[in-house]
């Protein structure tokens, strides 16, 4: 007896799963989330992370179980646009179509290993485009300052003078401008506490922040293994809870990358 149902497919139809088996066959797994633990860096104002046992095998109970006390914004997390924009979109809010997305990464490594304010400037982003063209529409921008390496050193993240002011590198504002209002990009990350310079947030200026948020737009902070992604070429995956009207969680980011990629 034949199946009608409009939902049957043969063996030999195509499907997702024979994508999904060419895709893997092609690409490599790489994880940009950091583990977060109690004591790891943070943004000064936010309380520490607090963590227990409620049921626990080596007490006697049947099975494990964690409490977690925690801002939204810890370790490797998401920033909606509500987090710095009343009435924006919330976590709960943002599709799921936005979390798979083409991964551009933008290179300020050695820039930054001499000068830990560096930011990235419109010259990177034509440099970027002359080598693999303009910046996809709909993609996810990362900037690569080599910072990850210091994770997870409080200290070392924050690179803070004699007068306590943060050297660590952020993003600049024309090529926010750029990216969003040009080429827009769905969304943007980095391996820094935050959007912008170490010197800005010190005096507490967060306005490349609010910026990207108050465009509707959503980012990541404090990635992971940058420096193991191509700049051009991957994906990125970005997944994270969904707290009703949330305003940051963390997250679980990883690229796909072409096996035969490499920068």
């Amino acid at each position: 007896m034949s199946d009608s149902s409009p939902h049957h497919t043969t063996a030999a139809a195509p499907t997702l799963w024979s994508a999904f088996r060419e895709l893997t066959a092609k690409a490599t797994y790489t994880d940009l989330t950091h583990a977060f633990h109690p004591g790891q860096p943070h943004f000064p104002a936010f309380p520490d992370e607090q963590r227990e046992m409620v049921f626990d095998m080596d007490r006697g109970d049947g099975f494990n179980v964690h409490r977690y006390t925690l801002v939204g914004q810890w370790g490797t997390h998401v920033d909606p646009p509500v987090h710095f924009v009343a009435g924006a979109r919330t976590l709960d809010r943002i599709p799921v179509e936005e979390m798979v997305l083409p991964l551009v990464v933008l290179d300020i490594t050695e820039r930054v290993a001499a000068d830990p304010d560096a930011t990235p400037t419109l010259d990177d982003v034509a440099a970027w485009e002359a080598r693999h063209g303009t910046v996809p529409a709909g993609s996810f921008v990362a900037l690569r300052t080599g910072w990850g390496r210091r994770w997870p050193d409080r200290d070392a993240m924050a690179n803070k003078d004699a007068a306590g002011v943060s050297h660590a590198p952020g993003w600049s504002g024309e090529v926010l401008r750029y990216l969003f209002e040009e080429a827009g990009v769905t969304a943007i990350g980095h391996e820094q506490t935050d959007t912008d310079p170490g010197s800005a947030t010190s005096a507490g200026d967060f306005g490349l922040e609010r910026y990207v948020l108050a465009r509707d737009r959503w980012q990541i902070e404090l990635m992971a293994n940058l420096d193991q992604v191509p700049e051009a070429g991957a994906l990125i995956v970005a997944t994270w809870p969904k707290p009703q009207g949330g305003s940051g969680f963390p997250a679980r980011v990883f690229a796909l990358c072409p096996n035969d990629m490499n920068d």
